[in-house]
């Protein structure tokens, strides 16, 4: 049977540790997407920090030298047709007064658990088992459906391998009745963010994003 998942991004649902957990959606003076910026940036889509000061979609879903900041949850704006505010899902690209600020939500926990489906069929639970603590890398995760505002990322079943460079850990899978057949695309995979911008390795620093591989 068919799974029910379609395509969602990333979908905060835990933390690592015994911390609560809050989501992590966090909106600082520091977070917002620049006026001009006419890329679209849709919810439960990474984010990452750029050398201009601001947040950006992520040039390749396999990273580059730019750690992921986080995952974008929404931002607020004021019209330039209205003068309002306008409170969003996701970035259109367009729309906001560049007198204003474009201020960004971003899940910014480098320790917050995420859900993602899979774009692919994990052929079995025992094929799936042997994938926790492997890594992979997101399959379409910068485009999305205007619509709804809402990522089409998913999970790349085909990149999964011990390669820490990789964008998400895997760490398990939902137990979802509506989403249990291991042979179809759609299981609901439970990860976390590689070579988290916040995390402590002090690896990756904010720049321009990579401009290879999608």
């Amino acid at each position: 049977m068919a799974n029910s998942n379609g395509s969602f991004g990333l979908r905060p649902i835990n933390k690592m540790g015994g911390a609560a957990n809050s989501t992590a959606t966090s909106n600082y003076s520091f977070y917002e997407i620049a006026n001009g910026n006419t890329d679209k940036i849709y919810h439960g889509e990474p984010v990452i920090p750029l050398a201009t000061g601001f947040i950006g979609a992520p040039g390749a879903a396999a990273g580059g030298t730019v750690g992921l900041l986080g995952v974008f949850q929404g931002c607020e704006y004021v019209s330039s047709t209205t003068g309002k505010t306008v409170w969003s899902n996701y970035w259109p690209g367009s729309g906001a007064d560049s007198n204003h600020p474009v201020k960004a939500y971003v899940n910014d926990d480098p320790m917050q658990l995420y859900v993602i489906a899979t774009d692919a069929s994990w052929t079995a639970i025992a094929t799936a088992r042997a994938a926790v603590f492997a890594n992979a890398n997101f399959s379409t995760a910068i485009t999305g459906t205007d619509a709804t505002g809402v990522s089409l990322g998913r999970l790349a079943i085909s990149t999964i391998a011990a390669t820490a460079a990789l964008q998400m850990r895997i760490m398990g899978w939902l137990d979802d009745p509506e989403n249990a057949d291991f042979a179809a695309a759609g299981i609901g995979a439970i990860v976390r963010l590689n070579n988290h911008f916040n995390s402590n390795n002090g690896a990756i620093v904010a720049g321009t994003p990579s401009t290879t591989g999608v």
